[in-house]
C-alpha cells in the first residue's frame, strides 16, 4: 500500500497515535494542534527551536490536509514590473535603482500593456503588478497602466501594489490611504499582494528597509484594503538578521489582523537572497530552514486559508518538498519575474502549467489550477472559464 494511504488511514483511526517526536516539547502543541487550538507564542518559539523538523513538518501536513486534502493551488499568472526606480535605498533589496542610473528603467504606458500580452501562449488570469517608488510617477501614470490593462484584458484578474507602494502613492497624491485604494478600485485593481512586510519587528527594520513604511502602517494599509473589500496576501522575508521571535511577533500580528478583517487569502514565507544587495555577506538559507519556515506558518496562522510555496524563491525541488510541510499552493508560471533574479535567483524566470502539474503531481498532490480568489478554473483549447 503506498505511503499516502497508510497515513490517511492512521490519521482517520487516530491521529495522536500516528504523531511522533523525540523532542518532548512538541508533545503539548501537537496535542494543541490535533485538537484545533490556538497556538501561543512560546508554542511558535518551540516550533523554531525543535531539532525534530520531521514532526514539526507532520503537523504542518495534518493541518494542511484537513484544510484541503491533498489539492494543490496553482495558476497562470504574469507578473509585471514598471519601474525598478525607487527613492528607497533598502539593504535587502537588488531590484531598485536610484533616478537616473544607467540601470534604472521606466515602462512608458504601451510598454506596460505589451508586456502583459507577450512571452507565452498560454492565457493568464491574473497580473502580478509590483516596482520601485519612484520619485516622480504620479498616481495617475499607475492608474493609467491598470485602465489600459483593464480595457485590453476585461477577463484577467489584476493584483497589484503592496502596502508599501499604496501608502507611497497616497503620500505622493495628498490623498488618504483610503481614498487612493478607492481610486486604484475605480481603474481595475481587484486585490493586492504581500510584498513589502519583510519583518515587523522595529530593530530589524530599521536596518533592513528603514526608508519603507514601519509595521504598523503596513498593517494599517492592510487593514484600510481589507475593510474596503479588497483581499490580499501577506509575506514575511526572512534569513536575515532576524531572529526566532521576531519571526514569532511577525505571524502573530499577521494572525491578529486576519481575525479582525478576514482580509488575508495566502500567507507566503519568502527566503532573504543577500547576493547583489549590501547584505551579500551573510548565508543564503538552508532547505530546512525554508521547510521549516512553511511548517511554522501553517501551524500559527490557523486563520489563514492558504500557505505558498513560491517556487521562485526556494527553487521547485524545495517547494515540491514544501507540499508536505504545510504548504497547498505553488503560485504561478509566473514569466519573468525580475525582483528576486536581480538578487541571484537561480530559479527558472517562468515555468508552464504542464511543469507546474509535474511538480505538483510528482509530490504525490492533486494539481488545481486557480484564479486569484482560488476559484478552480477550467480549460478548453482555446478558452478558460472560472467557477463562481
Amino acid at each position: 500500500m503506498p505511503a499516502e494511504s497508510l497515513e490517511t488511514r492512521d490519521r482517520a483511526a487516530n491521529p495522536a497515535h500516528a504523531f511522533r517526536t523525540y523532542d518532548p516539547r512538541l508533545e503539548p502543541i501537537a496535542a494543541k494542534v490535533l485538537a484545533q487550538e490556538r497556538l501561543s507564542a512560546e508554542d511558535g518559539l518551540a516550533l523554531y527551536k525543535s531539532p525534530d523538523v520531521l514532526a514539526v513538518g507532520w503537523l504542518a501536513n495534518h493541518v494542511r490536509e484537513r484544510m484541503h486534502g491533498d489539492v494543490t493551488y496553482f495558476n497562470v499568472n504574469r507578473h509585471i514590473n514598471p519601474t525598478n526606480v525607487c527613492v528607497a535605498a533598502c539593504k535587502l533589496c537588488a531590484f531598485g535603482r536610484k533616478k537616473g542610473d544607467p540601470a534604472g528603467y521606466t515602462m512608458a504606458l504601451e510598454e506596460a500593456w505589451t508586456a502583459a500580452a507577450s512571452g507565452y501562449s498560454e492565457a493568464v488570469t491574473e497580473f502580478h503588478i509590483v516596482g520601485g517608488l519612484h520619485p516622480d510617477l504620479p498616481l495617475e501614470f499607475f492608474l493609467d497602466v491598470i485602465r489600459g490593462l483593464k480595457e485590453r484584458f476585461p477577463k484577467v484578474h489584476i493584483k497589484a501594489f503592496t502596502m508599501v507602494e499604496i501608502a507611497f502613492l497616497a503620500r505622493r497624491a495628498k490623498l488618504s490611504v483610503e481614498a487612493t485604494l478607492v481610486k486604484l478600485r475605480e481603474a481595475g485593481v481587484d486585490s493586492m499582494p504581500g510584498g513589502g512586510a519583510e519583518i515587523f519587528a522595529a530593530r530589524v527594520r530599521s536596518i533592513i528597509c528603514d526608508h519603507k513604511i514601519d509595521g504598523e502602517e503596513w498593517l494599517e494599509t492592510a487593514r484600510t484594503a481589507h475593510k474596503l473589500g479588497f483581499k490580499s496576501n501577506a509575506t514575511m522575508l526572512y534569513g536575515h538578521i532576524e531572529n526566532d521571535e521576531d519571526r514569532v511577533d511577525h505571524l502573530l500580528k499577521l494572525r491578529a489582523l486576519q481575525d479582525e478583517t478576514g482580509g488575508f487569502q495566502t500567507f507566503i514565507p519568502l527566503a532573504f537572497h543577500p547576493e547583489n544587495t549590501p547584505l551579500d555577506h551573510l548565508p543564503v538559507t538552508t532547505g530546512l530552514t525554508d521547510i521549516r519556515q512553511i511548517a511554522v506558518g501553517r501551524l500559527l496562522l490557523d486563520n489563514f486559508p492558504h500557505v505558498k510555496a513560491y517556487w521562485q524563491m526556494m527553487t521547485p525541488k524545495i517547494a515540491q518538498i514544501a507540499l508536505r510541510f504545510g504548504a497547498d499552493d505553488l503560485d504561478g508560471t509566473v514569466i519573468e519575474e525580475k525582483i528576486y533574479h536581480d538578487a541571484g535567483a537561480t530559479t527558472p524566470q517562468g515555468l508552464t502549467r504542464k511543469e507546474l502539474c509535474r511538480l505538483i503531481t510528482e509530490a504525490g498532490r492533486i494539481p488545481v489550477e486557480r484564479d486569484t480568489l482560488y476559484r478552480p478554473v477550467t480549460r478548453s483549447e482555446e478558452s478558460f472559464t472560472v467557477a463562481v
